[in-house]
């Protein structure tokens, strides 16, 4: 292991061991708050002033029930940036669990730089395998890592990005989307995972404090994902995913997924499935909609 590498995994894991730490001297944070998100669920911390220098998160990679004829997809992730909406940039990694057309599972792992698209990571992770992530920004130099704790495999990449955004810290499960561009993303029908949950989460701002969600450091807001007009409608059916209440004094949450019966819905769009198909990129992460 190079001496850069033994200074990223110290990094991540001082900021695991710090996460339940109760920083007495902070500045009380701004009162939590909710929202709706057409594609995200989880929770997301920020504060005028406040900027984010490291995210780190555990969580077992969900199975998902699936069915032939239906394609679904959901995505897990640690991440900075992202949550504003005149944000441009979003650095995170994470796993995916979706269901393809013939009703095979198929888990994965990646990591994305908004705008530029996801990429894959070389990585086998299954159903119920513990996995822990974190993101780490210095200037423009963005450090990702990926370790799936049950098969002893990790993944670490350090890359300079153009756009960093560092003004929010999320852990989130998603819908993710299929993009024509930058601009022009539909959203896909969220997977039937059944539970997902995060542990260990903490983030660390720029002065060096770290703490969990709930830390006095800054405010945090509840996402719940929830059925936006064409979004989410697939075969007559829209997925609803609702974060729990926090835990652990702020380090654990979960996500509960539940299916609504939209009577007389009709697929609005049929991913991979047009002429420009090949034009199509699916990006299990990005940004809040």
């Amino acid at each position: 292991m190079s001496k850069a590498a033994r200074h990223r995994t110290v990094i991540v894991t001082s900021l695991l061991a710090a996460a339940a730490m109760t920083l007495a001297a902070a500045p009380a944070a701004a009162l939590a708050d909710s929202s709706t998100s057409s594609n995200w669920s989880g929770y997301a911390v920020h504060r005028s002033g406040v900027r984010f220098r490291s995210v780190v998160g555990t969580w077992r990679q969900p199975s998902a029930t699936c069915s032939a004829g239906r394609t679904s997809y959901s995505a897990m992730w640690v991440g900075l940036g992202g949550f504003s909406v005149n944000s441009n940039a979003l650095e995170q990694i994470g796993t995916e669990v979706d269901c393809g057309g013939s009703g095979a599972l198929v888990s994965s792992a990646w990591y994305e730089l908004v705008p530029a698209p996801s990429l894959p990571i070389r990585m086998t992770v299954r159903p119920g395998d513990l996995m822990s992530a974190g993101v780490t920004v210095v200037g423009h130099r963005v450090t990702l890592t990926l370790t799936d704790r049950s098969r002893h495999r990790s993944f670490s990449k350090t890359v300079n990005a153009a756009a960093i955004d560092v003004t929010s810290a999320e852990w989130i499960l998603e819908a993710p989307s299929e993009c024509l561009n930058n601009t022009q993303c539909v959203t896909l029908p969220l997977a039937d995972f059944g539970s997902a949950h995060f542990a260990a989460v903490a983030a660390q701002i720029t002065s060096g404090h770290t703490g969990t969600i709930s830390s006095r450091l800054w405010g945090s807001t509840r996402i719940t994902l929830a059925p936006s007009g064409r979004t989410f409608i697939a075969y007559g059916s829209a997925a609803r995913a609702t974060p729990t209440a926090l835990r652990s004094g702020g380090s654990a949450f979960g996500v509960s997924n539940s299916r609504l019966t939209l009577a007389g819905a009709r697929p609005s769009f049929a991913p991979r499935a047009s002429a420009t198909a090949a034009r199509i990129a699916l990006q299990p992460g990005g940004r809040r909609r």
